[in-house]
């Protein structure tokens, strides 16, 4: 399944309102998003869990995977394709072992191949990096060289992403360095138009 981490990778704001935010995920799987990670880190954990539901039925309907931020538990609860963890959302190799080797595991490795290799070694399947540029969301985040993406390509045979503070106008410069993912929140959900945004960014990956 490690194949379907590719094009654009939508990331969820944090939006309280489940309606809205199946609204704008249904926009973006409507402009050609394949992949989307639900992430609110301000959601109460009833919250979090309804709407991992709710955009589980959602992103069936369109193909589309459903990575859960930071609770392989709940990935596991509702039968999402997979989790995506952090340096602090617990160990990767509990996680594979709660969802099994068929589900798809994301590891944020920051601007460190060294954090890959120990995510990779522990039953991640594909690895992301950054930020790379400005970000509305982790303002206070190091920007990362895009030689980064071309070492991590080089080294790693998974699918590689690229975070942070990512537009359409800096998608290819991520792409021609490596990337095979871009995550995008801000340019996609905060979009005038999120299914026209959606479509900008897959036609940079020949969509």
């Amino acid at each position: 399944m490690t194949g379907k981490i590719r094009g654009l990778y939508g990331v969820t704001p944090d939006e309280a309102d489940t309606t809205r935010l199946l609204t704008l995920t249904r926009a973006a799987c409507e402009g050609g998003m394949r992949i989307l990670q639900l992430r609110n880190k301000v959601a109460s954990p009833e919250l979090y869990e309804a709407q991992a539901r709710a955009l589980r039925k959602l992103t069936r309907e369109y193909g589309c995977v459903l990575i859960i931020n930071d609770n392989a538990p709940l990935a596991a609860k509702v039968d999402a394709d997979g989790a995506h963890l952090g340096a602090e959302d617990g160990s990767i190799r509990e996680a594979r072992a709660l969802l099994g080797p068929r589900k798809l595991l994301g590891a944020t490795c920051y601007g460190s191949l060294e954090n890959a290799r120990i995510a990779l070694a522990d039953g991640a399947d594909h690895v992301a990096f950054g930020g790379f540029f400005r970000s509305t969301v982790k303002p206070g985040n190091p920007q990362r060289p895009l030689s980064l993406l071309t070492e991590a390509k080089r080294e790693f045979k998974v699918p590689v992403v690229a975070i942070g503070g990512i537009t359409q106008a800096t998608t290819s410069q991520l792409i021609a360095a490596g990337a095979d993912a871009v995550a995008v929140i801000t340019a996609l959900f905060g979009a005038p138009d999120v299914t026209k945004a959606a479509k900008e960014f897959c036609a940079l990956f020949g969509d």
